[in-house]
């Protein structure tokens, strides 16, 4: 009954990559005729190159360059054939000169992605389960998918959160055999490193855990022979650790290679590995530009490249500790992340950049948080020094005009990455008429009246329903109900509203909004952890309410300042809160302010549609079914005209104690099989302050013979022209027989006419059977801010879950 049209994370990822291919900031090409490394052209525009993940600087190398041309003269451009048959004649000297470069054996893959299919379906066997680090290189997480298959348990950690990972070891060592960890040994993001001893040292704690770990940014610049970073952090490799190098980027030139001195995982994997059976070769100009670079690994040569990157690593952390630029993660990886916060605020750092002749990347959703956006830099020896003089120099001119012009601050930075940076003013906003924010605790301190002129006509939003609200969550001692109000009203100074909302901080379900196969699956795990995923979100409006819970005169000068002023006020609100998501709901798809929003470290999401009957004042002339259209009067005819006769619908002002206790026993039976959009349960609590409410009324439906209660509507009145059938409760024994739901339906619309009201707030789900009853079919959507990706990931980890 109750459809739910649900978001999928892939469209929310394709709006976030869209804008930002349109500020430009993705989907660029290079337009040099050749490459030197440090040079790079970008729509006409010569730049000094920061983007650039051959840290070593060897995929130049002219050793490297002619080692390839070479394997082509004499080998061709491939050699089309399976390895499992036949290996090219190149591929053992590569094996040799990498075993002795890593000190183990080792399996060469076409490249980490193929790789990754290859090894992790073969090594985790169908007793155990998986954990992974959440901010693991895609590829990891993409393999370990296909685990689900088989039935295997795969979980999510928050980034490098040791505490976290033991509890999950402890939980899953009584149903696991081995125990797998996954996780990058250098994060390609902000340039932070696994904790690889500590790891190493919770695996002699609990002998189920296997490591494994991705560590194509660590190789090269960081080890013995440089064998990266993980194994730099190891005496000897044990055989429950495994880890991925690539012979791409710092490697300069192709492919990968699995580190093993686990004989039996090795002979499995070589055996039947996935893409290692199936799928072709490196090619041989790439093998043989991989022993090239092997040879130069196993001289003293590799020492006096790392050196000369550490030396430009060096020289970037000494001027930038200098400075005030909100340096993330300060290490020795040639991987700098500096904070914009703002999505606006990297836009603009970054084209200022890319004019001054200067490229970075720009870290982005989904691979960090929209609101931890920031200037993704890498150095390489390609990289001069006075190149890294002349970026800085940039920085620190272009950085703090971009936090006046975007609004921003080092403050707010800090927020967004729970650090702390050097104090700055606040942003100011320049105004040409003074704004004054007012904040109230309640809806009794506002200014009633300019609270109805601008939302008092929505859904359950007059003086009395927010009071009803306020009465009903305000107490409550179960924080699953517990709900916090804040009202912000902006106005001129003429006393003039320009903007005015309110905002409930409260527990929500992380699945609300998920398909209801997820949700199933987690009220099972609730029944005995009742707040299991569950998060605390700073909300404009509330889960009781729908409509638009902002309201912005567009016509006032100062409009888009009031609206910058609220966003900031949230912010600040939610930093002081420590809540874990704010959500800005039930905007139009083409809402007039969403890009100042979503530059604001937001970003969008689709929102169940709701459903609204509109103009029903001026439908009142004739029996409603004249109204419909014409494939609906036939709908009517068939369903719902045949059944008046055997109803008989009561309307009860203030019901008995023991006979709300009866519709909210109904209201119980809707809420326990509709979970498309789930949220908690109400309390018996909520439903006696609507029976002492005047502006609540309830809908009663008996059956005309025998008088059988078949169920209840919980509407409120909202006299300034707004029905609002908020909860329904039914006695599904008797559902098809009479036709419960489609009777209560059109008798709420009867009542509604009866009030004279312009229409009817259906609210969300089942839109089919509303739109038949003429309602009309709102698409909505959400403005999302979270503290960080682990949530989002998660959810969609889990829809994934239940789909296998």
């Amino acid at each position: 009954m109750a459809k739910i049209k649900h978001n999928n994370f892939l469209d929310t990822v394709d709006r976030v990559i869209t804008e930002a291919k349109s500020e430009g900031m993705v989907h660029l090409r290079a337009e040099d005729k050749d490459f030197t490394g440090r040079i790079l052209t970008i729509n006409g525009i010569t730049c000094y190159h920061f983007g650039h993940t051959g840290y070593l600087g060897l995929e130049l190398d002219h050793r490297i360059k002619s080692a390839a041309i070479q394997a082509v003269l004499n080998y061709g451009t491939q050699f089309p054939l399976s390895k499992t048959y036949i290996a090219h004649p190149l591929y053992e000297e590569l094996e040799e000169k990498l075993e002795l470069l890593f000190g183990n054996p080792v399996i060469i893959t076409k490249n980490s992605t193929l790789g990754h299919l290859a090894v992790i379906p073969t090594v985790v066997r169908d007793g155990d389960a998986v954990l992974l680090d959440h901010q693991v290189h895609w590829s990891v997480q993409n393999a370990a998918q296909q685990l689900k298959l088989r039935g295997i348990p795969v979980q999510l950690v928050r980034h490098n959160n040791l505490e976290m990972l033991e509890s999950l070891i402890q939980k899953l060592s009584s149903k696991a055999d081995h125990i797998w960890y996954m996780a990058d040994g250098v994060y390609s993001m902000y340039g932070d490193y696994a904790p690889v001893k500590e790891l190493l040292a919770l695996s002699k704690k609990y002998p189920q855990l296997h490591l494994y770990f991705d560590d194509v940014h660590g190789m090269s610049w960081r080890g013995k022979n440089g064998m990266g970073y993980v194994m730099s952090q190891l005496d000897f490799l044990p055989e429950h650790v495994l880890v991925f190098g690539t012979l791409s980027k710092t490697f300069g030139a192709s492919g990968s290679a699995l580190v093993c001195s686990n004989k039996h995982f090795y002979e499995r994997i070589k055996n039947f590995g996935g893409p290692l059976t199936f799928s072709a070769k490196l090619e041989p100009s790439a093998v043989a530009a991989a022993i090239a670079s092997a040879d130069i690994h196993l001289s003293q040569e590799i020492y006096n490249l790392q050196n000369a990157l550490k030396k430009r690593i060096d020289y970037f952390n000494q001027r930038l500790a200098k400075t005030d630029l909100p340096l993330i993660a300060r290490n020795s990886s040639p991987v700098f992340y500096i904070g914009t916060g703002l999505p606006a605020t990297g836009y603009f750092i970054v084209n200022k950049l890319m004019a001054a002749g200067i490229y970075v990347n720009l870290g982005l959703f989904p691979a960090v948080p929209v609101k931890n956006t920031g200037l993704r830099i890498t150095l390489s020896n390609h990289n001069a020094i006075a190149d890294i003089d002349h970026l800085v120099n940039h920085l620190e001119k272009e950085y703090p005009q971009a936090l006046t012009v975007t609004h921003n601050s080092l403050n707010r930075i800090g927020n967004a990455f729970r650090m702390n940076f050097k104090e700055d003013s606040k942003p100011s906003i320049k105004t040409d008429q003074e704004l004054q924010l007012q904040v109230f605790d309640t809806i009794y301190e506002t200014n009633t009246s300019l609270w109805m002129e601008c939302l008092g006509s929505t859904n359950v939003l007059d003086i009395d329903g927010m009071r009803f609200l306020e009465k009903s969550f305000n107490s409550m001692k179960n924080p699953q109900h517990q709900w916090r109000f804040r009202y912000i009203q902006i106005v001129d100074d003429a006393n003039r509203p320009v903007l005015m909302t309110f905002l409930t901080e409260s527990l929500w379900k992380d699945d609300m909004l998920a398909p209801a196969s997820v949700s199933k699956k987690l009220e099972q795990l609730r029944a005995t952890a009742p707040n299991l995923h569950t998060s605390r979100v700073l909300s404009i409006g509330c889960l009781f309410t729908e409509g638009n819970h902002l309201y912005l005169n567009d016509k006032h000068p100062q409009v888009e300042v009031a609206l910058r002023q609220m966003l900031m006020y949230v912010e600040r609100l939610g930093h002081r809160w420590n809540i874990d998501m704010t959500v800005l709901r039930d905007f139009d798809l083409n809402y007039k302010w969403s890009k100042l929003i979503q530059d604001q470290g937001y970003f969008t999401m689709d929102m169940p549609e709701s459903c609204v009957l509109e103009d029903l004042d001026l439908k009142m002339e004739k029996d409603y079914s004249h109204y419909l259209s014409q494939r609906s009067q036939k709908h009517y005819k068939k369903d719902i005209k045949p059944y008046l006769d055997k109803v008989r619908c009561n309307l009860i002002k203030q019901p008995k104690p023991a006979q709300l206790d009866t519709f909210y026993q109904l209201y119980l039976q809707v809420k326990s099989k509709n979970i498309s959009l789930n949220t908690f349960t109400y309390p018996f609590e909520v439903f006696e302050q609507m029976r002492k409410h005047s502006k609540w009324e309830f809908l009663v439906l008996n059956s005309a013979t025998d008088d059988h209660l078949l169920g209840v509507m919980f509407c409120y009145k909202n006299y300034l022209g707004t029905y609002v059938p908020s909860l329904i409760g039914m006695d599904y024994h008797y559902l098809m027989e009479f036709q419960t739901y489609r009777q209560l339906l059109y008798h709420t619309i009867l009542r509604a006419r009866e009030l004279h009201m312009k229409k009817v707030d259906f609210g969300m789900s089942a839109n089919f059977e509303k739109r038949k009853l003429g309602a009309t079919i709102i698409p909505k959507q959400a403005f999302i801010q979270t503290a960080d990706n682990y949530l989002l990931e998660q959810l969609e980890m889990m829809r994934t879950n239940t789909k296998t």
